[in-house]
């Protein structure tokens, strides 16, 4: 292909991504709620948006101007992924009308599914897509698959791999599927005010690249699956949906990176989800990241937290209650953990991460 060509065509897809993801910086706004995984959990995402104030009892926007971010992976792991799907496709359009947003962002799982990785896709994902039709066409596509071969053994292996409802699901979330459309819409990264969202984090390999381009390189794979390959953007283990460092690592080296990333992207934190916490909205390296995969759904331990930033304020709305978030990660941090641990129903998954930092506390760690 000539150079010329090959160099419109990326134009055009860089182009086109800007164009289908909408406006990706707000200035401005006096209430940001964000929410982390929901992983098919509708039930927990619903009762969460409530005790937020942003949806009524019959899940309508009430949130008046708020952004509502999710930091995406609402799919896989859960049986309500669709549900959970179509209650933020209306909340975009209700919140817009009340002068509010609802941004929807593109994480790992959402990628996944896009090209096609079903490893986490749950039975229960596949039947929300089956329809009276589904017999029939489970039964064309297998008459093409096997060429009209007669053989039990493997028809039936081929159906417990394609229940009813996969082949729906996967023209769902096709190039003109409703929900490949809708992921195509959204962003990876989203700047309100002096705050990045955004699934994974950003990692050393992009710690200079603008959260722009990086919004850009990912609707670009996800238009074009084609070229993604192992170690791009959507798919590498340090890449914006995968990255785990800015929750995970200790230390001055990650203590720098994480300066670097704000003074590079000009904000005074990230919001990240991806990684579970534990069973809280957690704050790290002074509030400079806070990390908001509480473990929403059942498989983490049916966690029920957001994070709510008003004006210069952050705090964590935990079991409907708002608790503000520390700053340090010493006795401040303890005893915000140990308040919300006093709201979790027993046997919760928090008190093992509370247990964890005061046993670090006494260790002079």
């Amino acid at each position: 292909m000539p150079h010329t060509a090959y160099s419109f065509i990326v134009l055009w897809f860089v182009a086109a991504a800007r164009l289908m993801a909408g406006q990706a910086e707000w200035t401005g706004v006096a209430r940001v709620v964000a929410v982390g995984d929901v992983h098919g959990d509708y039930g927990g995402f619903v009762e969460v948006l409530r005790s937020a104030g942003v949806i009524d009892q019959k899940e309508r926007w009430t949130g008046g101007k708020t952004h509502l971010v999710q930091v995406g992976d609402v799919l896989d792991r859960g049986a309500g992924s669709r549900k959970a799907m179509d209650l933020l496709i209306n909340l975009e359009k209700q919140a817009a009308k009340a002068g509010g947003r609802v941004h929807a962002l593109i994480g790992n799982h959402e990628a996944m599914n896009r090209y096609g990785d079903l490893r986490y896709t749950t039975p229960g994902e596949f039947a929300a897509f089956r329809t009276g039709d589904s017999e029939q066409i489970r039964a064309a596509f297998w008459a093409q698959e096997s060429k009209g071969a007669d053989d039990d053994a493997a028809r039936k292996n081929w159906e417990a791999e394609h229940p009813l409802g996969w082949f729906e699901h996967r023209f769902g979330f096709g190039p003109k599927g409703t929900y490949g459309k809708w992921i195509r819409s959204h962003l990876t990264v989203v700047k309100i005010n002096d705050t990045l969202y955004l699934h994974g984090g950003i990692s050393p390999r992009y710690a200079s690249v603008p959260w722009t381009r990086i919004n850009e390189m990912v609707a670009a794979e996800l238009n074009d699956l084609t070229t993604i390959k192992e170690g791009s953007p959507v798919t590498a283990e340090d890449g914006p949906l995968w990255y785990r460092g800015m929750a995970q690592d200790e230390g001055a080296d990650i203590s720098a990176h994480v300066d670097q990333v704000l003074a590079t992207q000009g904000v005074k934190r990230v919001v990240i989800g991806h990684t579970p916490t534990g069973g809280a909205i957690v704050p790290r390296f002074g509030g400079k990241v806070i990390v908001i995969d509480a473990g929403l759904t059942a498989v983490y331990g049916g966690n029920r937290a957001a994070l709510l930033l008003e004006g210069d304020s952050a705090y964590a709305i935990h079991r409907g209650q708002k608790i503000a978030l520390p700053a340090d990660a010493g006795a401040g941090l303890l005893a915000y953990l140990k308040k919300a641990l006093s709201l979790e129903p027993r046997e919760s998954t928090l008190a093992k991460y509370v247990a964890a930092v005061e046993a670090a506390l006494r260790n002079g760690r």
